[in-house]
């Protein structure tokens, strides 16, 4: 039952996960350029969020993307940051802010 609802929650998670990385893609190639190039991090916040989203899906990527770029600010997080090869033990997707550091 497991394998079933997991094949159709990626058959779910499918579009979503592409138009979320095409809206990232189509930021990194345009806007970006006007914002400035200022992320703290490597990989830069786009590039970690896009990732995110790619490995773990839509709403978890998103989460920790978010969770990111709230971290990459005048006296927060600094360096390397990859994305977490798991999702956290603690996350669920009724409580979507256990997702991301915040720290």
């Amino acid at each position: 039952m497991g394998r079933v609802i997991d094949m159709m929650w990626r058959v779910i998670d499918w579009p979503f996960k592409l138009v979320g990385v095409l809206l990232i893609q189509i930021y990194r190639y345009t806007l970006s350029a006007f914002v400035g190039r200022t992320c703290r991090h490597a990989p830069t916040c786009s590039e970690y969020t896009r990732d995110a989203i790619w490995q773990h899906g839509f709403w978890p990527g998103g989460w920790m993307g978010l969770a990111r770029v709230v971290r990459c600010r005048p006296g927060g997080t600094h360096g390397y940051d990859p994305v977490p090869v798991v999702v956290p033990e603690r996350a669920h997707w009724f409580a979507p802010w256990t997702y991301g550091s915040w720290k």
